[in-house]
């Protein structure tokens, strides 16, 4: 056992080895100088710059980039080192797809986070919800190329696999029926995400109303999109159902709307001054934006009218305030002012006995 340890017994000689480790230790040793110069300039570069995108791209592509230097350095080293081109031979073709792969990801996924960034110092809050929809489904679309892309050149530096795709292509016409067949599903909601992103229905962060619930919209995935409710539940709705069926879609164009609610009174109650009350008090509301307001009697019927009162604010959500506040008061105002246009519907026990008694 010892005898093997002893460096004559090596396949390579000592001083071989040495000016391998040299060789080597060089190679990446510039690289890492050359990527420590090439960050320092770009950074200087870019405090240049005003756009936010450089930044963010160039802070998540830094890692990756020092890498793909390393394997720049060591494949040069290959060339003029037989030892280290014989080594290298045989990581070199899944180094690469690794290394070029992860570095177009972390691009990708900068220049997206960039874009973002970029869009939020609008103030905009209807075009940043356009943005983020239109990034995130694109810029997912694309990591998701890169990671396939990534392993099929895995697979296929692979000898037995490389043998089983190069038969699939012999019989390129069933195995193309066999694979369309199987990624029907899979096409299809890469196309509506696609159309999705193109078309924008809706967005991150719209307000929606979809199978009778009201909700916002907290992601947009190419098979699927997230709507979290006001209790805090989450429905997961197809994405290709946004596209096939009708939905309501409460914030795309603005936040403003207009909202009412419905009192049902006695026929023989006066209006006129419970639209003056309701006025009074809506257009002192902070949350009123001062934009629509009526009351309507939108039924007419023997037992009951129905009063429509209509009303408007800037958010969905102050809307909603606003709406619970103005049939608080107006319930509570009707009981204290106009008792008699409250409908009762009650049996009056004590009074028909009196009645009784006295007959």
């Amino acid at each position: 056992m010892i005898e093997r340890l002893r460096y004559e017994n090596w396949p390579v000689s000592y001083e071989a080895a040495l000016d391998t480790l040299v060789v080597l230790g060089i190679a990446i040793g510039g690289a890492f100088i050359l990527h420590w110069i090439m960050m320092a300039v770009l950074r200087r570069v870019v405090r240049m710059s005003s756009a936010r995108i450089d930044d963010v791209v160039l802070r998540l592509v830094y890692r990756p980039l020092r890498w793909a230097m390393v394997a720049f350095a060591i494949s040069i080293a290959a060339e003029n080192e037989a030892l280290v081109g014989r080594g290298w031979d045989v990581f070199a073709d899944f180094l690469t797809p690794a290394v070029v792969g992860w570095l177009l990801f972390a691009a990708v996924k900068g220049i997206a986070a960039g874009y973002e960034e970029q869009a939020s110092l609008s103030g905009d809050e209807v075009a940043l919800r356009s943005h983020r929809t239109r990034i995130a489904i694109l810029s997912r679309t694309a990591r998701v190329a890169i990671i396939l892309v990534t392993v099929a050149l895995f697979l296929f530096n692979i000898p037995g696999v490389r043998d089983v795709g190069t038969t699939m292509l012999a019989s390129a016409g069933l195995a193309a029926l066999a694979v369309g067949a199987a990624a029907q599903p899979a096409l299809k909601s890469l196309i509506a995400g696609l159309q999705m992103a193109l078309t924008q229905p809706l967005r991150i962060g719209d307000m929606v109303k979809v199978d009778g619930e009201v909700g916002r919209v907290e992601e947009i995935r190419m098979s699927f999109v997230t709507v979290r409710t006001w209790d805090e539940r989450v429905i997961v709705v197809p994405t290709s159902r946004f596209l096939d069926q009708s939905f309501e879609n409460w914030s795309r164009v603005s936040e403003k709307l207009t909202g009412p609610i419905f009192l049902h009174l006695d026929p023989a109650t006066a209006i006129d001054p419970i639209r003056e009350e309701f006025e009074r008090f809506t257009k002192d509301h902070p949350l009123f934006d001062g934009r629509n307001i009526s009351l309507l009697m939108t039924e007419a019927r023997p037992e009951s009218v129905e009063l429509r009162l209509s009303m408007s604010a800037e958010t969905i959500g102050d809307l909603w305030n606003l709406r619970c506040a103005v049939r608080e008061h107006m319930l509570d105002w009707l009981r204290r002012e106009m008792p008699n246009a409250l409908i009762r519907h009650r049996l009056e026990v004590e009074a028909a006995n009196q009645r009784a008694l006295g007959n």
